[in-house]
């Protein structure tokens, strides 16, 4: 059973981590365990450290602060078996050192679908997985398309869903 299970958040994308925030709630109320919610401001390019005041990098991540305490005031689980961190960082290197400062034993995380750019190019879910000393359970996003052609997996009596045409 898992007992320290770090979710990484991006704030831009609310709906693709609540899966994941759900998951880890109901695997936290199993286990006793703890989650812990993660945001990483990335760091602002030189090229553009001009354009913005120095404090801009503090400023969003108070921002952050205070909507990841919003997030997980959501969650359903008491107030010592959740905790939000916001960092500033790279997002793979700040996530796996909570990983490490909370002895998590779990990242669970939400990813679009993979796409050519991110074969290309990498993701974060993808450096995650590759360099995490820990279990990493990657929770896809479902497809817009997923019901219109294709049979329900309860119908079938089995966890996935068969295409129809």
């Amino acid at each position: 059973m898992f007992h320290s299970i770090v979710v990484p958040v991006d704030l831009a994308e609310i709906d693709l981590a609540r899966p994941a925030i759900e998951q880890a709630a109901q695997l936290v109320r199993e286990s006793g365990g703890r989650m812990t919610l993660v945001n990483v401001v990335p760091i602002m390019p030189v090229m553009m450290m001009d354009t913005v005041p120095v404090s801009y990098e503090a400023e969003i991540a108070e921002k952050a602060k205070a909507s990841l305490a919003e997030l997980a005031a959501t969650v359903d689980l008491p107030a010592s078996q959740i905790g939000a961190v916001v960092r500033i960082g790279g997002i793979q290197h700040e996530i796996l050192a909570v990983v490490k400062e909370e002895s998590a034993d779990l990242i669970l995380l939400g990813s679009h679908e993979p796409h050519l750019s991110t074969y290309l190019l990498g993701s974060n879910a993808t450096a995650i997985v590759r360099h995490a000393h820990c279990s990493v359970l990657v929770l896809r996003e479902r497809p817009a398309h997923v019901g219109a052609h294709q049979i329900p997996a309860a119908a079938l009596g089995t966890e996935a869903a068969v295409p129809t045409g």
